[in-house]
């Protein structure tokens, strides 16, 4: 991963609860960032962050335009709202930490609006 995607990856897991990051710690793509965010929906997340400049793709790198979740995500044991809440990041040696920060921080005010509307964040505690 590069070093930007290890600051998205680092202290930043704290900032969102119920978030995933997909994939094997060492071993995958450089540059790419796949998270799982339970309880929001991919596609209600991808018109909020491009409208604040942040690019990033929902599901994953092996799926196309369907709203299902990625058989490959699948196969990893995501289900449900955690698979359907999944974005992937690309990044590389020309993004900033501080481009990162941005994005990270603007995920987690886009995440916190959705799930504040959400019925099954309000009911997460009965599950």
């Amino acid at each position: 991963m590069c070093e930007a995607g290890k600051a998205f990856a680092g202290p930043h897991r704290q900032t969102l609860e119920d978030i995933r990051f997909n994939g094997h710690s060492h071993r995958h793509l450089p540059g790419l960032v796949n998270v799982s965010i339970r309880y929001v929906e991919g596609e209600a997340l991808l018109l909020p962050m491009d409208l604040r400049s942040i690019c990033v793709a929902g599901a994953s790198a092996c799926t196309s335009v369907t709203a299902k979740a990625s058989h490959v995500l699948e196969a990893m044991g995501l289900l449900g709202d955690g698979a359907l809440g999944t974005l992937l990041f690309t990044l590389d040696e020309d993004n900033t930490e501080d481009e990162v920060h941005r994005a990270v921080e603007t995920l987690a005010e886009v995440v916190y609006r959705l799930r504040s509307m959400s019925p099954l964040y309000a009911a997460r505690a009965s599950y």
